[in-house]
């Protein structure tokens, strides 16, 4: 807010109650005088902005201000010409402090712009300008510092990311992961290396868009403008009506008084700019009023596939062991030759060992190559990881082979001294909240959700079928997607990250980019930017953008509505001058307050509480992988009879269930769903409480098996245990699935799944 607007109101204000005092006083020409210099005071300014409004081309609703402040001061209704003073100046400084509240989240994110980093030369710390960081540079931020660029990180750290990503809790980062500049140093001193200048890094680009954001005006408040078109004239004609009729000049001047048009001036902007802040508060930042308002009229929605849908990096699904090899085991092996890899599958088995908490073996000699994989020496074998030694695979890793056919999955093939001992299954899989953001979109309004991808076919038909998508366009290449963007219909919405979404995104009527991993080209051709890696925040956006949309028109029509009544009554003579302008001052504020609420709506959050659990039940869904393999692998096992390496593999499934999997759904029934049920409802939780029940079910029955066998497994329980542990996985891959989309989707960002690595 200026000091303009403040200072209007406070001396207009000061001259009614100047007047008003000198009329108790009994001096009614002192009186007179005060009132007519606040109206001349108001008189001023608004004559200012109408000019401002004419050169500007714009038939501004001002105008009627003008006309009711001149009308008073020409018949000496200097009372109502002052009180209608006030009512402008009070909206002035509400529009001023509006916009300074709906900016306030954009301005933020430029005055907290890193100006300087401490670089590490030569075993010293110097401080140097943002500007002069490189690529290569090896950055030292302190504790509570902004990374000032883009980096890697050479050691752990935990950062405060909630400027970029809403994340309310501090989020810890391992070695060797990408950090954005932006965040904030939450724990000790970390170093990083430096991956692009200040100006190429993502804080850079946010800022960026906050200052196109911030500079642009809505260009839905021409909807003000279109009504003043007609209202304007129809004021004044109702004016002239009144005095021809009754010849009396007092009643024109109420009508223009009734008519002074605030409602269209202020409430407009007012909640489209409101739109703006809520958007960036929600992760979303929104380049102009004109987007938002489109946004908020959006019928299609068109998808990228790989990033957008998808996670965009790949992930280890399902782990294949020979007979005699643990899931764990294959994991350690992969690791320790893959942590030496740039391949971008190599991060998917580091990432999968991570999370299942295996400790990579002790790799030596690591070699890779190109088309093959990548091989290393572990104790006295040789480990291979990538394609299979030969064509001739056993009959375990034929059967491996076909699944990752029927799942569309990359197989990464895990041998010591060329004998296979396991396959890993690796896909990119859909996000967990993608499913509950489509669910919401269509609850929004959206009439068709589409895929465009450059994608196989398989692979984008099966993404379409899992979320229930009216259209799958596959094999599309730029001009494909550009074509189908414009053909509609209606109000048309392009989400995508890469650089080949760019151009699609330039088409749309509103682009959308993910900007956390997308390219920079997609976050300049887009319109508004996600600034995290959660779809979710779309569904947010749209939420945010109709009901803007929906107040901003709410106000203008019930604010003309309500000043147009009291036309008629002024001009019928119901309402002298006076008490014209203060009608006309409470439909102001009336229709100014309903913009704001806007500004002020919060879609509900988890409580932190909460939010600390789903964040640990999701990390040990990601731990629990080995055990499920586990049960997979004993069923496997199974086919090939009742002999010692099967009865192993049940008896060890068996084991892993109880030590690990039923304590861990014990604890979510016990404390996660409690808290779930009073944000959700107590109803919400009830089919994966029968879940839980199913599970453990089985898990007992597996061990009665065992028990009836102390000496061995008979041939007779083979069939009925090979059901109960496929029957136990089916329950588990379900049961995971919902949990993940239906509750770990409401957690706030957590680690990132990506690693930056180029494919081989």
């Amino acid at each position: 807010m200026t000091r303009r607007e403040p200072l209007l109101l406070g001396a207009v204000a000061a001259l009614l109650a100047g007047g008003g005092l000198a009329w108790l006083l009994n001096a009614p020409r002192v009186a007179d005088g005060l009132w007519g210099g606040a109206t001349a005071v108001a008189l001023v300014p608004t004559l200012v902005w109408v000019a401002a409004d004419l050169r500007a081309r714009r038939w501004g609703a001002d105008v009627l201000a003008v006309l009711a402040l001149a009308g008073t001061l020409a018949v000496g209704e200097y009372l109502a010409g002052a009180v209608i003073a006030v009512m402008v100046a009070t909206g002035r400084v509400l529009e001023s402090a509006a916009r300074a509240r709906a900016g306030r989240d954009l301005s933020a994110l430029l005055q907290r712009s890193p100006r300087q980093a401490r670089l590490r030369r030569d075993g010293r710390l110097d401080t140097v300008p943002v500007d002069e960081v490189r690529p290569g540079d090896r950055v030292v931020v302190r504790p509570g510092e902004i990374v000032p660029v883009d980096g890697e990180l050479l050691e752990p750290g935990v950062f405060d990311e909630s400027a970029l990503t809403g994340e309310p809790l501090p989020v810890p980062r391992p070695a060797g992961e990408a950090v954005r500049s932006g965040v904030v140093n939450a724990g000790a001193a970390t170093d990083l290396t430096a991956r692009s200048s200040a100006e190429q890094s993502t804080y850079a680009g946010v800022v960026r868009l906050a200052r196109e954001a911030a500079a642009s005006s809505a260009p839905v408040a021409r909807l003000a403008d279109r009504i003043a078109v007609w209202f304007l004239p129809a004021a004044l004609l109702i004016a002239a009506v009144a005095w021809i009729a009754t010849g009396d000049p007092d009643r024109a001047v109420a009508v223009l008084v009734t008519a002074t048009p605030c409602p269209l001036l202020l409430a407009v902007p007012i909640a489209i700019t409101g739109g703006m802040s809520s958007a960036s508060r929600a992760g979303v930042v929104v380049k102009g009023g004109a987007a938002l308002e489109l946004l908020g009229r959006a019928r299609t929605l068109l998808l990228d596939k790989t990033g957008t849908i998808t996670e965009g990096a790949p992930q280890v699904l399902d782990i294949v062991c020979a007979p005699g090899t643990t899931p764990a085991e294959a994991l350690a092996l992969a690791a320790g030759v893959e942590q030496y890899s740039p391949h971008v599958l190599a991060g998917a088995v580091l990432r999968a060992a991570r999370r299942a908490g295996v400790q990579p073996a002790a790799a030596e000699q690591v070699t890779e190559e190109p088309g093959r994989g990548a091989s290393g020496r572990v104790g006295d074998s040789v480990v291979h990881v990538g394609k299979p030694p030969d064509d001739s695979l056993p009959e375990w890793a034929m059967a491996a082979a076909r699944r990752g056919r029927l799942d569309l999955a990359t197989v990464i093939w895990v041998a010591r001294d060329d004998r296979l001992l396991a396959a890993l299954l690796v896909r990119d899989r859909i996000r967990p909240d993608a499913a509950r953001t489509l669910r919401r979109l269509r609850g929004i309004g959206l009439d068709r959700v589409v895929l465009l991808t450059g994608d196989r076919v398989d692979n984008a038909r099966e993404v379409g079928e899992q979320l229930g998508l009216d259209e799958v366009l596959a094999g599309a290449s730029p001009a494909d997607k550009i074509a189908r963007v414009r053909r509609g219909p209606g109000v048309t919405v392009m989400v995508g990250d890469g650089l080949n979404d760019a151009p699609a995104l330039a088409a749309a009527d509103v682009g959308i980019a993910l900007g956390s991993r997308g390219s920079t080209a997609a976050a300049q051709a887009a319109d508004a930017v996600i600034l995290d890696d959660r779809i979710d925040r779309l569904a947010e956006s749209v939420e945010i953008a109709r009901r803007a949309r929906r107040l901003a028109v709410q106000s203008a029509a019930a604010g003309t509505a309500l000043s147009a009544l009291a036309m008629v009554a002024a001009g019928f003579g119901l309402l002298v001058p006076v008490a014209g302008a203060v009608v006309q001052e409470a439909i102001d504020v009336v229709v100014i307050l309903n913009a704001l609420r806007v500004v002020w709506w919060r879609r509900p959050k988890p409580e932190p509480a909460t939010d600390v659990l789903l964040h640990r039940f999701a990390h040990e869904h990601e731990e629990l992988l080995p055990a499920r393999a586990a049960v997979r692998q004993a069923a496997d096992a199974l086919t090939r009879g009742a002999g010692p390496e099967a009865e192993a593999a049940v008896r060890r499934a068996h084991r892993m269930l109880l030590d690990r999997l039923l304590p861990h759904e014990l604890a979510e029934e016990t404390q996660l769903y409690p808290a779930l049920a009073g944000m959700l409802g107590s109803e919400s939780t009830v089919p994966m409480s029968r879940g839980h029940a199913e599970i453990t079910r089985l898990t007992r029955r597996l061990g009665r098996h065992l028990a009836e066998a102390p000496d061995g497994l008979r041939p007779d329980q083979i069939d009925d245990l090979r059901a109960t542990l496929y029957g136990l996985d089916a329950v588990l891959t379900l049961h995971f699935a919902q949990e993940e989309e239906a509750y770990f989707s409401l957690a706030a960002p957590g680690e990132s799944s990506g690693d930056g690595k180029a494919g081989r």
